[in-house]
């Protein structure tokens, strides 16, 4: 008897576990079913610049709840356009990372609005032994002939701060990260400051000081001339002598006195009042 109510007893559950199973399968396919949609990723790694074509990317599935802003849902939408910023396999595809509709591939797509892309010769000491790679920051610095001297000072000066590596020689690509030794460097600057820098490179040498990625602090400096680097300090000009001043005194005269001569006997005196 106790047998048979406790086989009954676990029929019941068993069943009630198996319905209790088929209705959250139920419930997580609808759930599942509606929170899915499409997505354009990339097939391969992309590099800025480059023109997407129909190869590079497909569309997934992918949880409507986690969308990244701006994602594509078709991939055929993004033939032609051309990445500003690099992408890499199995990365969604966003707006943020294309240049304008209608922009044509190269380097002059990943110029940001506003700024201008201007080229600057470099060796292996002035493009910091070639650690200046695209995506990296640098100042620029100038050494010239101070103005003003007749004896030609030079001066170093920082002339520009915190200045975007667009490319190195031919190469925009900033995934790679080895060193290397180029003989021409392209700067992202604006109007103001490419003709600053194409004054500064007729005027003297250039040299490129590689600087922290996410360091925003611009220093004002008032450069180095050699007499500063080498601690001298200008002689100060000695006082002029001051000519002793002549002073002329009056003549001392004694004041006119009424003298009157007086004979007694055979002496004779005179008498002054």
């Amino acid at each position: 008897m106790k047998n048979s109510r406790a086989l009954i007893m676990f029929v019941v559950a068993l069943a009630a576990g198996l319905a209790a199973a088929l209705s959250a399968s139920r419930w997580l396919v609808q759930t599942s079913s509606s929170g899915i949609t499409s997505v354009a990723v990339a097939n391969q790694d992309i590099s800025l610049g480059e023109p997407i074509e129909a190869n590079m990317v497909h569309t997934v599935s992918w949880p409507a709840d986690s969308l990244p802003p701006g994602v594509f849902k078709d991939a055929k939408s993004l033939e032609g356009r051309v990445v500003r910023s690099s992408v890499t396999k199995g990365e969604p595809v966003i707006e943020a990372k294309l240049a304008p509709v209608g922009t044509k591939g190269g380097l002059s797509a990943v110029i940001a609005s506003g700024k201008r892309a201007i080229t600057v010769r470099v060796n292996d000491v002035v493009g910091v032994a070639g650690f200046a790679l695209p995506g990296n920051y640098v100042d620029v610095i100038v050494n010239t002939q101070e103005p003003g001297h007749t004896d030609q000072l030079s001066i170093s000066k920082t002339v520009l701060e915190k200045i975007l590596v667009l490319a190195v020689a031919q190469q925009v690509s900033r995934e790679d990260t080895a060193p290397k030794v180029v003989d021409a460097v392209t700067l992202e600057v604006t109007p103001e400051q490419a003709e600053k820098l194409d004054l500064a490179r007729s005027v003297g040498t250039l040299s490129l000081v590689l600087r922290n990625q996410v360091d925003e602090n611009n220093l004002a400096t008032s450069g180095v001339t050699k007499d500063s680097l080498l601690g001298k300090v200008e002689p100060v000009a000695a006082p002029a002598p001051v000519k002793p001043t002549r002073i002329r005194y009056a003549e001392h005269k004694a004041p006119k006195r009424d003298c009157i001569g007086v004979i007694s006997g055979v002496t004779s005196t005179q008498e002054c009042f």
